[in-house]
């Protein structure tokens, strides 16, 4: 199904990898082609999208990049991705598959969905060529050891309680089959938030654990992850230990808490008064190479507020920026050398009745075809209580799938 999805310029994929946090509307759903699109623009964004979706209300897909923070924020963005998507883009789909579990629905106008069946399930599946490749850091450990050090300076000070600082990894004058190369990452890394968008010639390949906002009807449900342990299927009681380190570790637990925190303060501009709660606090769970500690925030929205300005309200989500959110990213885009871009953004959907799931782009290569360019990112949550030693190497464990999949002997 990707494969054929592959020969368009644009689509879309959403995939829960059989997960089921909060009872999603399919297993997994595919936008590809483009009806019409809306290439958001610094200055007008949330404004121009506002239009675009009320001018014919139905199915959008689409990204969110970090840059939209300068919307609402009234920062300025210095720094450019090395794969840039742009500061947003969505697009009206000219074929849509759910697949559901009671089975596949195919819709598109003219489309005979037996015909198109039948097509992509007789596609032969071609097996890529190895590709050797070496990944590079965009920083060494000792400039990342020294620039965490003076982070912790700004807390220590007072300037900021969190903040998520990340680093930047890449290859060069590389190619690589965007579909294969997802299917291997998932494969290794299955994850409830797991999409893969192409759009003009670059891919984001991204197993996701994380979501960003969903809203249903008139519920908002957030759920940040803060807190991050290391899997060990060779050792039963050390994995365990792993699991109950999570739920036992102040500094996990207080990092934890000031994201939900700012979760709820975000969600508390737009819902109604009273009705924003924290559903679960400190939930541990387990994936195939961490375990993680999510929080479940909900709040519920006035009848007519438009989806759009519940993403203006919250984005871009507390998880990837920290505390408090103007200053931490100005010291973000101080810090950190390479743009975000289209990483600790958003990928998902808005369906009809303005109902939207949104996930966090973490664990994700990005790939430009024309660039032959491969890079990805990683990071954590800086606190006082934050050791740099330990927080290199958190970094270097949430890399490590991506680095397993991509990176070949030179």
């Amino acid at each position: 199904m990707l494969t054929w999805a592959d020969r368009f310029n644009i689509f879309c994929f959403l995939d829960n990898n059989d997960y089921h946090f909060e009872a999603p509307a399919f297993e997994a759903i595919l936008a590809v082609g483009s009806k019409r699109s809306i290439r958001l623009k610094e200055g007008s964004a949330y404004a121009d999208l506002h239009r675009f979706y009320d001018n014919s209300p139905g199915w959008l897909f689409g990204h969110l990049g970090y840059g939209l923070k300068n919307e609402t924020e009234l920062l300025a963005l210095n720094k450019t991705a090395p794969v840039d998507f742009g500061i947003g883009f969505f697009f009206e789909p000219e074929i849509l598959i759910r697949i559901h579990s009671e089975g596949l629905s195919i819709e598109g106008a003219g489309i005979d969905a037996a015909v198109l069946f039948e097509t992509i399930s007789n596609i032969t599946l071609q097996k890529a060529p190895t590709n050797n490749m070496v990944i590079r850091a965009q920083i060494s450990r000792e400039s990342y050891l020294a620039a965490v050090i003076k982070l912790k300076e700004h807390i220590r000070r007072g300037d900021c309680y969190e903040l998520n600082y990340c680093q930047h990894f890449y290859a060069e004058n590389t190619g690589i089959d965007a579909v294969n190369v997802y299917t291997k990452l998932l494969a290794y890394s299955p994850n409830p938030f797991a999409a893969l968008y192409k759009l003009d010639g670059k891919y984001c390949l991204c197993a996701s654990p994380e979501r960003y906002l969903k809203k249903q009807g008139r519920q908002l449900i957030s759920q940040p992850i803060k807190g991050t342990s290391r899997r060990d299927f060779t050792n039963g009681a050390t994995d365990a230990a792993n699991k109950s380190y999570l739920q036992e570790n102040q500094k996990e637990k207080s990092e934890n808490v000031m994201v939900v925190d700012l979760v709820r303060n975000d969600l508390s501009k737009i819902c109604e008064e009273g009705s924003v709660h924290v559903k679960e606090l400190f939930g541990v769970y387990s994936f195939p190479q961490v375990h993680q500690m999510i929080s479940t925030i909900e709040g519920t929205v006035p009848e007519n507020l438009h989806w759009v300005d519940a993403i203006k309200a919250t984005f871009p989500m507390g998880s990837m920026t920290g505390a408090p959110k103007k200053k931490v990213m100005e010291l973000i885009d101080t810090f950190e050398v390479t743009g975000r871009g289209l990483f600790s953004g958003a990928i998902g959907y808005v369906d009809p009745e303005q109902n939207f799931d949104f996930n966090v782009v973490i664990r994700s290569i990005f790939y430009d075809e024309a660039k032959q360019l491969v890079s990805f990112s990683a990071g954590s949550g800086l606190t006082f209580y934050s050791d740099p030693e330990a927080e290199y190497e958190e970094c270097m464990l949430k890399a490590a799938a991506i680095r397993s999949i991509l990176e070949r002997p030179a």
